[in-house]
């Protein structure tokens, strides 16, 4: 059984990282998004900002979203722990 970095939320749908390897894939993602909001040029248009901020900022959530589906249990809707 392969480890897995993200394990499934107990509430809601989505993941909570379970090990380092889970928890350094968020880390470098917030070092990213926080290197990209420091690059934004504010006397620039709005096409710009798009162009440098948004799009970036898209394809990083997808690629962190890709990571925790390959790496995390399969994501489902649950409210709290099933009951056996």
């Amino acid at each position: 059984m392969k480890k897995l970095w993200f394990k499934r939320k107990s509430y809601g749908w989505g993941w909570s990282p379970a090990t380092w390897q889970g928890w350094l894939a968020i880390v470098v993602y917030l070092i990213l998004v926080t290197a990209l909001s420091f690059n934004i040029n504010e006397t620039a248009p709005a096409q710009e900002i798009a162009i440098t901020f948004i799009i970036p900022m898209i394809i990083l959530t997808i690629i962190l979203i890709g990571i925790a589906y390959i790496t995390g249990e399969k994501p489902k809707w649950q409210w709290g722990e099933k009951k056996e």
